[in-house]
């Protein structure tokens, strides 16, 4: 784990919240084009994320990379989760990351 860059988690609704900053999210794959894929965040948000590798359509996909618009990603690392994903669980992750137990992810 790199510790000397590290990415914030965030869902949707917190992306807005940390522009220009480096960021951790998972989405579902929606649409894969040439680099570029539009995806489903874990609160029902629309993102873009430009420079993916291929991930099949419907998989869920981590992806590290850098804020650059309120509802995009430029992506760094990206992995395929598989077709399987609990969002409940992540998108209250998120809420913690950047809540009361901000200091203990970052």
């Amino acid at each position: 784990m790199d510790t000397t860059t590290p990415a914030v988690f965030v869902n949707g609704e917190l992306l807005k919240l940390h522009m220009s900053q480096r960021v951790r999210t998972v989405v579902q794959v929606m649409q894969n084009e040439g680099g570029t894929v539009l995806g489903q965040s874990t609160d029902n948000h629309q993102l873009t994320v430009k420079g993916t590798t291929s991930v099949p359509v419907t998989h869920f996909m981590e992806v590290i990379g850098v804020a650059d618009g309120p509802q995009s990603i430029r992506a760094e690392i990206c992995t395929d989760f598989g077709s399987n994903f609990d969002t409940a669980s992540f998108n209250g992750l998120c809420k913690l990351a950047n809540g009361e137990f901000k200091n203990f992810y970052m």
